[in-house]
């Protein structure tokens, strides 16, 4: 195993000798690096991986001890690797100078053994100990991240699971949540980019793409009389209907412990309120306006659309350019302004969403 190494820097000779029979005693710690001037300390610095202490003279030729510092400031190495001025002089300035830059200590010549034995064990544990522990955080960020990383795919398979009971159940045709979660996640992309005041932020985005694919799980409770009637329903029907956005709210409350948990408040959001209307002719609480939910708001559209393009038992399927009219005409309930700004410049992505599942990752 490789010594840890102590460099000293300083262009006169007799500070180099002094400094280095201060720490020979300690030659089984360390390995002893002498440089004359600040273009060699470079040289040094370079070449040697274990360099944990420096002594760094201030007045040199060639380069003096502050064009070190830039290197050292410029490869970022002054927080690995701690440097102690040494210096004949008292000025103030000169020393408030090192420390702007982040040094361990100054200590002024001579130089007295027990006082740099002291200092230098010091400063050297200190460091190995503030790099140790940052090693640790890293692999305890790691580690949260891999433990992050197995929670989310085993959210995201029952996720997917719930959303293929529900589709198993349905009338709709098959990929529907799918095809949701794309759309939606392309919606909220558009308004991210061109309507900063909803914060939304990549994680934001993602999170509502994921939470979208549960938006009908609340049909798991409908009657298959009724869901599965191939025929307009009453309007008795049609309330029952109405009830999957509250029914997929009490699912999700027996699912989530953390009811303050980000992810579950954009699934409930979109349960409870994709059908809610920018007028307030939605249900089942008929907000209006910004009371909605911007993610249900989004997930709103994206499943219009969706419904409108794809066949179903009781109709036939509209053409993109088609859909896309009776949404932004007000044929299919009344979305927000921005929304439908959105909808605009995402059209184009929209009708090719068929291409583009089976052809490109979206996750």
């Amino acid at each position: 195993m490789n010594r840890q190494q102590i460099l000293i820097v300083d262009d006169e000779e007799i500070n180099r000798e002094i400094l280095a029979e201060i720490f020979r005693d300690n030659e089984d710690d360390y390995e002893l690096l002498q440089a004359e001037d600040g273009l060699e300390a470079v040289r040094q610095i370079e070449s040697n991986r274990n360099i944990v202490l420096i002594f760094l003279d201030i007045v040199m030729p060639v380069q003096d001890g502050f064009k070190v510092l830039d290197y050292m400031k410029e490869k970022e190495l002054l927080d690995e690797i701690p440097v102690i001025m040494i210096t004949g002089e008292t000025v103030e300035k000169s020393e408030d100078r090192a420390y702007s830059y982040g040094v361990a200590d100054v200590i002024h010549k001579p130089f007295y053994s027990h006082v740099v034995k002291r200092r230098s064990r010091n400063i050297i544990e200190l460091y190995q100990n503030k790099l140790n522990m940052e090693i640790r955080l890293k692999e305890q960020e790691e580690e949260i991240r891999a433990q992050e990383k197995e929670i989310r795919e085993t959210n995201e398979f029952i996720i997917d699971a719930l959303s293929s009971v529900v589709e198993s159940r349905s009338a709709e045709t098959g990929d529907h949540t799918k095809r949701i979660k794309y759309y939606t996640r392309i919606m909220a992309r558009y308004l991210m980019d061109h309507y900063p005041k909803y914060e939304l932020t990549p994680a934001k985005v993602d999170a509502i793409a994921r939470a979208s694919v549960l938006h009908d799980i609340g049909k798991i409770a409908i009657p298959d009389s009724i869901l599965l009637k191939p025929g307009r329903l009453t309007t008795e029907e049609f309330d029952t209907m109405k009830t999957h956005t509250t029914q997929g709210c009490d699912i999700l409350e027996k699912l989530y412990r953390d009811k303050n948990d980000e992810f579950y408040r954009y699934c409930y959001d979109i349960c409870r309120h994709h059908h809610e209307r920018w007028d307030g002719r939605g249900y089942p609480d008929h907000l209006a306006g910004d009371d909605i939910p911007i993610s249900a708001q989004i997930v709103a559209v994206a499943d219009v659309y969706d419904a409108l393009v794809s066949p179903r038992v009781y109709k036939s399927s509209f053409t993109n350019v088609k859909a896309f009219e009776m949404i932004m005409n007000g044929e299919c309930g009344q979305f927000a302004p921005d929304i439908l700004e959105c909808f605009t410049l995402a059209k184009e992505d929209f009708f090719n969403i068929l291409e583009a599942i089976g052809g490109l990752d979206f996750s």
